[in-house]
Order: C-alpha cells, then sequence, then structure tokens
C-alpha cells in the first residue's frame, strides 16, 4: 500500500477534528452496526480515569500476551505516528491496514451527522482488532466514559483509574460529576476495579455499580499495596497475596496503577489462564512513552506528559526524590483548557532553568502568559517558541550531569519525541 494512500486517509480523518469534540453514542453504533458490529467478536477490558489508562492499559495487553492471547490495545492520543493508537500484541497497526480500516468505516452510513476524528479512529481499531482475530482487547476511553465513543463495547472488566476535575465543559464541574460520566462505562454485572481517593467519587461509583449489580472492588479497602524501599511492592489483593512484585514504570504512582492492573488479574483468573507468571513476567516488561519514559542518560532526559494537576504533582514528587541536588532543566508547554498556574507551580518549584514553548494545536498557551507566572518560581527563563528548538537548545546548554524534563502536555512531548528520534544519545 503505497504512502499517498495512508496519508490521504490520515488528512481526511484529521480534518474531521474541525467537528471538535461530540459526546454522544448514536453515530459510533451506526458505523459499528453497518460494519457488523466487530466489537462483538471478541473479549474486552474497558478503562476510564483521569490519569493511569495507558499505563494500566499497556500493563494488562503486556500480561495477557504472556499467557499466549492475541491482544489489541487503543490508546490515545499518539506521539509522533497514529498507528500508535492501534496495537496488536504491541505491534503498531500496519500503513496498509491502516487503509484497509479507513475505507471499511469509510464504506458505511454514518447517521445523521459526520463523525468526529474520534469516533472514526475508535470505528476503525474495533473494526481492526475483528480482522486480526485478537481474543482480547483492552480499550482506553478517550474523555469521561459515560458517552466516550468507545462506551459501546461490552467489556469483561470496567477499571476506573482514578478521578480529579478536568473536562468541565463536558464533563461537569463537581468530582460527583465528573464520576458519574467515568463511572457511565460500568456494566451491568461486570466487575469495576477503581483507584479513586475522593468519598464523593467512591459514593457515586458505588451507587452506579449497585444499580447495575455490578461488584466493585476499591484501592485500599479490597485490595492494598504496601510500598518497599527497594522500589517493590507487596500486594495484598482480592484473593492473592504477591510478594515483591516489580514494574518497569517510574514513579510511586505506576505502584498503584499496578495495584489495579493486579486486582483485573484475580478477577481474569477465573476467565483465562493468566498465571502469577504470566503476571509478573507482563508487570516487568511493560514501557509506556511519553510517562516518566528516560531516554538519554548524559544528560538525563525524561518526557513526562503530565497534563493536568495531579500528573505535575506526580511529576514533582518524581523529580524531588530522584534528581535531588541535581541541576534541572524544564522545557514546557501547555494548553488552555489546563490549571496551568498551578501545574507550573508543581514543575518549577524543582527546576533550576525553565524553556518555555508551544506546541502546534490550536488550544496552546502562549509562552508569554506561561512566562507570567513562571518568572516568580525561577529565576533562568527562555522562551522559545517552536518545540524542536526549545529541546535542541535545552540538550545544548545542558552539562553532562544535568537533567532536562520535557513536561506539560502530551502535544509538547509528542514533538519533542520526533524531534528525538533524529539525535544519538548515550541510552541507558
Amino acid at each position: 500500500m503505497g504512502s499517498k494512500a495512508y496519508n490521504d486517509c490520515l488528512s481526511s480523518m484529521y480534518g474531521l477534528r474541525r467537528f471538535g469534540i461530540k459526546l454522544g453514542l448514536a453515530t459510533i453504533k451506526h458505523i459499528l452496526s453497518d460494519l457488523g458490529n466487530p466489537q462483538n467478536n471478541y473479549s474486552c477490558i474497558h478503562i476510564a480515569g483521569t490519569n493511569g489508562k495507558g499505563s494500566v492499559a499497556s500493563s494488562l495487553s503486556a500480561i495477557l500476551q504472556k499467557a499466549g492471547y492475541k491482544v489489541g490495545l487503543f490508546t490515545s492520543p499518539h506521539f509522533v505516528t497514529f498507528n500508535e493508537r492501534i496495537r496488536t500484541n504491541n505491534r503498531l497497526i500496519s500503513n496498509k491496514n491502516v487503509v484497509e480500516s479507513y475505507n471499511a468505516v469509510n464504506q458505511v452510513h454514518k447517521g445523521s451527522r459526520e463523525p468526529t476524528f474520534f469516533e472514526f479512529t475508535t470505528a476503525m481499531a474495533l473494526y481492526e482488532f475483528s480482522k486480526e482475530k485478537v481474543d482480547w482487547a483492552v480499550i482506553e476511553t478517550g474523555m469521561g466514559g459515560r458517552l466516550d465513543a468507545t462506551n459501546v463495547i461490552q467489556p469483561e472488566i470496567t477499571i476506573v483509574t482514578n478521578i480529579s476535575l478536568e473536562h468541565k465543559k463536558y464533563l461537569g464541574t463537581t468530582i460527583e460529576q465528573i464520576a458519574g460520566e467515568k463511572g457511565g462505562i460500568i456494566k451491568r454485572g461486570k466487575p469495576v476495579i477503581t483507584g479513586a481517593k475522593q468519598k464523593n467519587a467512591i459514593n457515586t461509583l458505588n451507587n452506579i455499580a449497585a444499580k447495575k449489580r455490578a461488584p466493585i472492588y476499591l484501592l485500599g479497602n479490597n485490595f492494598k499495596i504496601k510500598k518497599k524501599k527497594d522500589g517493590t511492592f507487596s500486594y495484598f489483593g482480592i484473593n492473592n497475596v504477591w510478594p515483591d512484585m516489580q514494574i518497569n514504570l517510574h514513579g510511586d504512582h505506576q505502584i498503584e496503577n499496578a495495584a489495579l492492573v493486579l486486582a483485573a488479574c484475580e478477577i481474569l483468573e477465573k476467565k483465562t489462564n493468566l498465571s502469577e507468571k504470566h503476571i509478573r513476567a507482563g508487570l516487568k516488561q511493560t514501557n509506556w512513552p511519553g510517562r516518566l519514559e528516560i531516554v538519554s542518560s548524559s544528560p538525563c532526559v525524561i518526557l513526562d506528559g503530565a497534563h493536568n494537576l495531579n500528573a505535575s504533582q506526580a511529576l514533582h514528587n518524581f523529580l524531588s526524590k530522584e534528581y535531588k541536588g541535581r541541576k534541572i532543566t524544564v522545557v514546557t508547554g501547555m494548553l488552555d483548557d489546563k490549571p496551568y498556574k498551578s501545574m507550573l507551580k508543581n514543575i518549577l518549584s524543582v527546576s533550576d532553568r525553565a524553556i518555555l514553548t508551544k506546541p502546534q494545536i490550536d488550544r496552546a498557551l502562549e509562552p508569554e502568559k506561561l512566562y507570567a507566572v513562571s518568572k516568580n518560581l525561577v529565576k533562568d527563563i527562555k522562551i522559545i517558541p517552536k518545540v524542536d528548538e526549545a529541546v535542541k537548545y535545552a540538550l545544548e546548554t545542558a552539562l553532562p550531569d544535568e537533567v532536562i524534563c520535557i513536561t506539560g502536555s502530551l502535544y509538547v512531548v509528542g514533538e519533542a519525541k520526533a524531534m528525538l528520534s533524529n539525535l544519538t544519545f548515550q541510552h541507558i
């Protein structure tokens, strides 16, 4: 399949972004019905939440693969290529299959309105997984849950990782409202696992689960973790105790994400041939790009999307713990729908130098707006509007033992990854 056909498909799909975000299931149901409802041809796990969806999804995908299953993985956004969104056994969808899936979706009747980019992409993924004859598909929501385009699947397990105030324009202005939207993926009689901490969120999820007669398992209540100084942790689960568990992902918050994965595995043990051996091996090999991803050791270069308040706090905790005493340069840009003032306080309070930039998306904040806040947090500040130039400058001016953290937006990280892929690093 020629690159022209592939590029034409992407151009057409990206053109759908002008329709913006439209929550609702009528359009996606119409498309999938005309495709023969491919989402019913495999077992699914559905994941919603504010942070950690991708880490949980990739871990479950790796574990199921270790047990010998063929696994589809659908996540968003992508960093460098569209193909990252749709994977089978962690292999990115080929350009040829992008074209075939695009054509399949494009040829069916879409209903009363044009689909959004995310609806079209979701349909492509669900179609691709059926064509690939996967055994399991791990599906991450795009936004919210109840009216998210992915909420057409009938999962065996649902997971709500955690909840904080985000996308208030679409999901509501209170924790209860947002929990209600994310809890909308809970299905009748199917187990739900959550790492939500706020009482209001837990009450909301409990109420939804009770109405759906869905058993619910809470982190800190039905299953627990105990972290150790050496980075390992013990898992005290629903039915099992697994000591000395190891993960490949960085940050203490990833241990909490791993706990959700392990609780899901306990439930999956009854439906699959999963063993403790598969679970340990899958956890240890999981990689998830752009989340505390260390791509170089000299200088140390860390990529972390940290695109909301909770994620910026987790990044603050990681940098202050792991790189105490090291000089840290932060390259950051943010979007206009984020609490950028609080995020900057978290990120810059552990840095010695800031390079303010702007990703190529219409929702990006001007660096000058970031500067108004940043100047009170760090003395050494430079504005370099283009992300690739900002990263290049950081690399050219950092000493070998210094740390460069590229953060604030998944779009910033994506542009940085594209630029860094052309460089030779001293990798770890």
